[in-house]
């Protein structure tokens, strides 16, 4: 009958029940995979290949002479990372002040740097600011800038003879040296109030090698000065993101509020940064990553002194591999500081996440169930 030829498939060739395989559906698929074989081939030699390779690195103890793949380099499974931890010694006291030094300098660059960016943002974007061309270039210009260029100015800067230091002379207070004085800000700030020594409570043990007094020794003024220049020199990138998520609010939502009554800081608290907060996520990313990552500045200005105050994982990581040739040692500290980033970015992930989008659909589809009835 007609109806069972026409629901009958038929090839090309006439066959029934036979469907031609591919067709375009193939040839686009083939199509896609030769437009991004040229980047997966790139990026598995330069990027995944290293990676692997330094995880291999990362379990032996390679000093660098010859090839790491050979049968000649003693292979030491995790002690490279056990020393990092469990091990007593230098290497573990090293590892945890780089952390601590590095813990404080997260804490106080990432809210600064964001809250500063904020700000200029606001500024910039003030419809009655005039010079606006001017003044977003010299906001931004600090963060074009060779940061190794920056780093050396700074250095004259906060010499003991420097600018700063004459500039609260004329104060009356007598400037420190700032990297020569490995004196923690927090211990300062208990110097003022009398408290010189520490309790006996706080140094007698502490977590990971370090005392509880070292712990809570805040940023030493070197990285005090370090922080300084950080901050000045990634403001202005960020404010150029939160600008551009500024002038992405639409201006009706902000007249509407203005019309129900709502103030500056109403409009700006229940508005802008709710609209902004995909920016400000980012932002907080980028800048954590960053902050865990610092290297040129701590490379250029102080090399991890005084007494190691300013010492990073980072630069822990090539002191280890690259001065004293423990390739292995240096490799592993690189993995660890690559998980703490991976952890404190899901963490952060989770904190700013929105609550209305994590909520379970089928709570969503109750809830518009109820109010449909």
């Amino acid at each position: 009958m007609a109806t069972d030829v026409l629901a009958t498939p038929t090839s090309v060739s006439g066959e029934p029940g036979r469907r031609r395989r591919g067709g375009v559906r193939a040839n686009e698929n083939i199509a896609g995979w030769l437009f991004v074989a040229p980047v997966i081939i790139i990026l598995g030699l330069f990027l995944l290949l290293p990676i692997l390779m330094a995880l291999w690195v990362s379990l032996t103890s390679w000093n660098g002479q010859g090839s790491p793949f050979t049968r000649e380099v003693p292979f030491v499974g995790t002690d490279n990372y056990t020393r990092l931890f469990t091990s007593e010694g230098l290497a573990r006291r090293d590892f945890m002040t780089s952390i601590r030094n590095n813990v404080y300098y997260v804490a106080l660059v990432v809210p600064t740097q964001t809250v500063l960016a904020l700000g200029l943002a606001l500024v910039v974007n003030n419809r009655l600011l005039k010079g606006k061309s001017f003044f977003r270039t010299a906001f931004y210009f600090p963060s074009v800038t060779s940061s190794v260029a920056i780093s050396v100015v700074f250095l004259f800067l906060f010499a003991n003879s420097g600018a700063v230091n004459n500039l609260l002379a004329m104060f009356g207070i007598s400037g420190p040296q700032w990297f020569a004085d490995s004196r923690g800000v927090l211990h300062l700030l208990l110097g003022v109030v009398g408290v010189d020594t520490p309790p006996t409570a706080l140094t007698e043990g502490g977590p990971l090698g370090l005392s509880w007094w070292e712990w809570f020794s805040g940023p030493s003024v070197a990285m005090t000065s370090i922080i300084a220049l950080v901050i000045w020199t990634t403001s202005g990138t960020f404010m150029l993101m939160f600008l551009a998520a500024l002038q992405n609010v639409p201006v009706a939502l902000e007249e509407a509020s203005t019309l129900d009554g709502a103030g500056r800081w109403q409009r700006f608290r229940h508005v802008t940064l709710p609209l902004i907060k995909p920016t400000t996520f980012l932002v907080l990313t980028l800048g954590l990553i960053g902050s865990w990552q610092v290297f040129d500045q701590v490379y250029v200005m102080s090399q991890g002194e005084p007494a190691k105050t300013t010492l990073t994982p980072a630069y822990l990581s090539y002191r280890t591999a690259f001065r004293d040739f423990e390739y292995g040692s240096g490799a592993a500290i690189s993995f660890v500081l690559f998980l703490i980033i991976i952890v404190f970015t899901l963490v952060q992930r989770r904190v700013m996440a929105d609550r209305d989008t994590d909520r379970p659909r089928w709570g969503r589809r109750r809830r518009s169930e109820g109010s449909a009835r």
